[in-house]
């Protein structure tokens, strides 16, 4: 319920007592009605609790998401579904976005799991609607804005919500800028906490997998209430405390490094033959944790060195991946694999205190408050520093390699040379892991009531909020390459190992240092095996690099809500006006340690970042009753919704929203919406710095790839580079990106249409079926490198020159070596879809049986979701439907018995067969890889529930009893990739 219109709250208590006294007969009447309303108003219908109302007589006003204006049993026209506290608990995760994106409408992208690849992002979990990105999802707190979680965003971090707190969650889909303001392209998650509580309640609860011994979680939660002064005042403290495991891609029980090969049988594209297959064990055996030298092989053998730093010849692949990887169907001692080093999911451990107060002076006038602390502390990892090549061992002068290595290499030399080349994983130095100390802080404060003037009840709400997020990231153990490239060229200085760059007598001329810090103190570094260098040597060739992130929001609004009853009436009823005007400003600041500026570090300089933007609004919402209880028009209600906004830079924008329901009859409603809303460039879209970044990408010119497109062979040819070009593409990329002050807002346009079906022949059973469509234009995108390399080489009639200088090549190898990037104002973003909802909630008694049965069913089908990066290139379309991460189809289902103080319930999630290949047009075919897809994906949980009196429940479940996990060939986070996990959790309450 959104603070601005709570002065009349729904008392369950009371009401259902009030049923009791009216007698079974009252009930049977009003079951029906009330649940018209919910579906009606698009209120919970798969998740959520049976809600009842009260007599229409008594029924009092509340305030649904997607309008400011009170309803009372009248319908929403916009589709708004919810979730109560229940499914919190039987979720076995603390983490609110991550429940959230279990419904087919929200995506996983930016949830903890996500997030896992991310340093600023790290720990953050947020919700995507309609997978068109987390910044175009609007999030709000008892209906006003969050601070943002991520630096130069928007984007609330929605695990800083308790969610012992969380009394429900609505959700819109669909454009709402008219009503709720900028970031709402795709709708609004509207998260409502429960107020006025008195009593104390505590909650223990925990998960852990059965499968994985370490994945983990457990929360604890204190919160007590007080009403004082009469029940005028309610006082609220709550403290909890959860922490989550950290898990590693190596601890997930389906995964064995699986990667694609080249097929040795494969004749040619579109042979019936796949090109590709899919194997476990791809791995690299030209780079490791011990050292490779000569890497490329060249005219002689590859070698590699045991953790003793031993010389060994190198394993070979039985099936090749590309240059770097290959298959070890038996493994290999000394090759790399991604799983060794990468999170799947972080380590959290998570602080929250917050208070709310609220103090009735009359009628007219109450007050309310919030204030809310939560830190956090994150451990997220990354892939230690690595050189892929590039490091040059003078094999004649380093007294660490033993005189038979010293030989062998000196021999596949060759006359004349002295110098390897070697590749090397320096896990010795530690992983570059990411250590976040987050804090948040949130202020809200507030007047509301209710007054009347000239016969007219008006209801208003004046309101501020502050918050703040702080963030310390570091990144551990980062390579330093200058004086790395300095302590590896050791030599022998009368008996004792030295650099190179202290002993001048050994210098040759000309000479200069290749240190960059502390260069007058070089410590020499043994290269060769697994920790055999020093501990000063390991200090003085790594840093810690230190970021500190600062986001601030400030916010007020002030809004009335009125009908015209006293004035005029239409057919159906008083018009319902909202008036109402906001400001807002938003900051971001990110300072980078002096270190990081000097570019000494391997990764280019990074500077700081800063920006700022402030936005007044004003808006109006109508609400029309045109008709009512009339023939053919048993409600028959239009609403108008129109919002202006002047940015700071950015200028003036405006939002409108037109909706319409029409009941012929009581038992069908029929509602459309049309809206047009804008999103207003985030401050890191508009003012971040070029700052350095790493992409894993796959050139568009490699053998696999370049007859992909018809333009490429040529394109690639006038590159420089042949046809049978073989990238080393799967290590990262080096990137630089930037920010874009020129930015417009973008625009968009949704529309959604559908049918609520309540038979009054069958009671207890709903079913909605809605339509939605939107289209987003000026979209603003961050040109992502693959973007660049392809559109280089996919133009028609020659190379695109514009994205072309924005990539460096090798010039002797052909491979990529940076590419440069930024943000711009070019797509057109298209969603489209159809979501069926349906409900039967019944009493068992008329099959003999007791209790009662509440069954949900909830079908989401996406008909389209295509990106046109270039809206200039409308042939170039990229097709996300059908790809992992956005099924074609995704279903929920749940089956609920209640029986006195005992609650059953099984639940079971649909995920469609989805492509692990480029599905757009002109882009990859099933042949290019085998398999292509992954296989649709059911998963099932059962829990139950006991009551042993009022004060004490406890809470016991499974999640993925049948231990289902997708394919090897995937960790999205769409899918669960943990498997079985048990749950519980006790709540003690008077």
């Amino acid at each position: 319920m959104s603070l601005a219109f709570n002065k009349k709250v729904f008392n369950k208590k009371v009401f259902n007592k009030k049923v009791f006294e009216l007698g079974w007969g009252t009930v049977k009447k009003f079951k029906k009605a009330m649940l018209t309303m919910l579906i009606g108003s698009a209120a919970p219908l798969w998740l959520s609790k049976p809600v009842w109302g009260q007599p229409e007589e008594e029924f009092e006003e509340i305030v649904v998401t997607g309008s400011r204006i009170p309803q009372s049993g009248v319908s929403q026209a916009a589709p708004v579904f919810s979730i109560d506290a229940s499914v919190i608990s039987n979720a076995a995760t603390p983490d609110i976005a991550s429940i959230l994106a279990e419904l087919p409408a929200i995506g996983s992208t930016n949830t903890l799991v996500g997030n896992n690849d991310s340093n600023a992002d790290a720990g953050i979990s947020s919700a995507d609607l309609r997978r068109l990105g987390a910044q175009r999802t609007l999030v709000l707190v008892d209906g006003i804005r969050h601070v943002a979680g991520a630096p130069g965003t928007a984007q609330v971090d929605l695990s800083t919500i308790p969610a012992i707190l969380v009394e429900r969650t609505e959700i819109l889909t669909g454009g709402a800028s008219a009503v709720y303001g900028s970031d709402a392209v795709s709708g609004v998650i509207n998260i409502i906490t429960r107020n006025n509580f008195e009593g104390f309640e505590f909650r223990a609860s925990g998960a852990a997998a059965t499968e994985v011994d370490t994945d983990s979680n457990y929360s604890l939660d204190f919160l007590a209430g007080k009403n004082l002064f009469d029940g005028r005042a309610n006082l609220m403290l709550y403290f909890g405390y959860n922490e989550v495991s950290q898990v590693m891609s190596r601890d997930l029980q389906h995964l064995d490094n699986w990667g694609t090969v080249a097929n040795p049988a494969d004749t040619g594209e579109e042979d019936g033959i796949p090109d590709r297959f899919w194997v476990p064990r791809v791995l690299s055996h030209r780079i490791n944790s011990t050292g490779v030298a000569n890497p490329f092989g060249g005219s002689g053998e590859v070698y590699t060195f045991d953790n003793d730093g031993n010389l060994l010849v190198q394993q070979s692949p039985e099936l090749i991946n590309s240059a770097a990887f290959g298959s070890f169907p038996n493994g290999c001692d000394y090759c790399f694999g991604n799983e060794e080093y990468e999170n799947w999911l972080p380590g959290v451990e998570r602080f929250n205190l917050q208070t709310k107060a609220s103090y009735d002076f009359s009628e007219s006038l109450q007050f309310y408050s919030e204030l809310k602390y939560m830190s956090a502390d994150i451990v997220q990892q990354f892939q230690p520093s690595f050189r892929f090549g590039g490091i040059s061992i003078n094999v004649a002068d380093n007294p660490y390699l033993s005189d038979s290595a010293r030989q062998t290499l000196l021999a596949t030399l060759g006359d004349g040379e002295s110098t390897v080349e070697m590749s090397k994983f320096f896990d010795e130095l530690g992983n570059r892991s990411a250590a976040n100390d987050r804090a948040s802080y949130r202020f809200v404060t507030g007047l509301n009531g209710r007054f009347e003037l000239a016969d007219t009840e008006y209801s208003y709400n004046i309101f501020y909020n502050y918050g703040r997020t702080e963030n310390q990231r570091l990144t551990l153990n980062d390579l330093i390459p200058g004086n790395f490239t300095a302590a590896v060229d050791a030599v022998n200085n009368n008996g004792n190992i030295d650099c190179r760059a202290n002993v001048a007598s050994l210098q040759p001329e000309g000479y200069e240092s290749p240190a960059t810090v502390d260069a007058d103190n070089c410590v020499p570094y043994n290269l060769f095996g697994f920790g055999q260098l020093s501990q000063e040597a390991r200090d003085w060739v790594t840093a810690d690099v230190r970021r500190d992130d600062t986001i601030s929001q400030s916010n007020f609004g002030a809004s009335v809500v009125f009908d015209t009853g006293s004035y005029f009436t239409l057919p159906g009823g008083p018009v319902g006006v909202a008036l109402g005007v906001e400001y807002r400003r938003e900051t971001s600041k990110t300072l980078t340690d002096e270190l990081t500026k000097s570019g000494v570090l391997l990764g280019a300089a990074t500077p700081d970042a800063s920006g700022e933007f402030d936005v007044s609004e004003g808006f109006v919402e109508f609400k029309l009753p045109i008709l009512a209880e009339a023939a053919m028009a048993h409600e028959l209600t239009v609403d108008l919704a129109y919002r202006a906004a002047d940015y700071d830079p950015f200028g003036s924008v405006d939002a409108a929203k037109f909706s319409l329901l029409w009941a012929p009859v009581a038992d069908i409603k029929l509602r459309a919406t049309y809206g047009e809303a804008v999103r207003a460039p985030n401050i890191g879209e508009a003012f971040s710095p070029q700052s350095p970044g790493f992409a894993n990408i796959a050139d568009p010119c490699d053998a696999d790839s370049i007859n992909d497109d018809p333009d490429r062979v040529a394109n690639c040819a006038a590159l420089g580079l042949s046809v049978g070009f073989e990238a080393n593409d799967n290590m990262s990329i080096d990137t630089i990106s930037s920010g874009n002050p020129d930015l417009t807002p973008e625009t968009s346009t949704s529309t959604t249409g559908g049918i609520v079906y309540v038979p009054a022949f069958l009671e207890g059973f709903s079913l909605t079926l809605d339509y939605y469509s939107i289209e987003i234009e000026d979209a603003i995108l961050e040109v992502e490198a693959q973007d660049i390399l392809d559109n280089c080489v996919d133009a028609t009639g020659g190379l695109d020159d514009l994205f072309c200088s924005s990539i460096d090549r090798d010039p002797e190898t052909g491979d990529v070596d940076l590419v440069r990037s930024g943000f711009v104002n070019a797509s057109i973003i298209e969603a489209e879809g159809i979501e069926l909802d349906m409900r039967y909630l019944f009493d068992l008694d008329s099959f003999g049986a007791p209790g009662s049965l509440d069954i949900r069913l909830f079908v989401n089908h996406v008909l389209d979701l295509n990106v046109f990066e270039f809206q200039s290139r409308p042939d170039e379309i990229n097709v996300d439907v059908g790809e992992v991460g956005d099924p074609e189809w995704q279903a929920l289902f749940s089956s609920t018995y209640l029986l006195g103080d005992l609650t059953l319930r099984y639940a079971a999630r649909f995920i469609d067969r989805s492509a692990t290949i480029d599905v757009s047009p002109g882009a990859d075919i099933p042949e290019d890889q085998s398999p292509a897809f992954i296989e649709s994906v059911t998963t099932h949980d059962i829990s139950a529930a006991y009551a042993f009196n009022n004060k004490t429940s406890l809470l016991f479940g499974v999640r993925n009893f049948t231990n289902k996990l997708p394919p090897p060939r995937t960790v999205d986070a769409i899918y669960d990739s943990i498997g079985r996990r048990m749950f519980a959790e006790l709540k003690y309450q008077f």
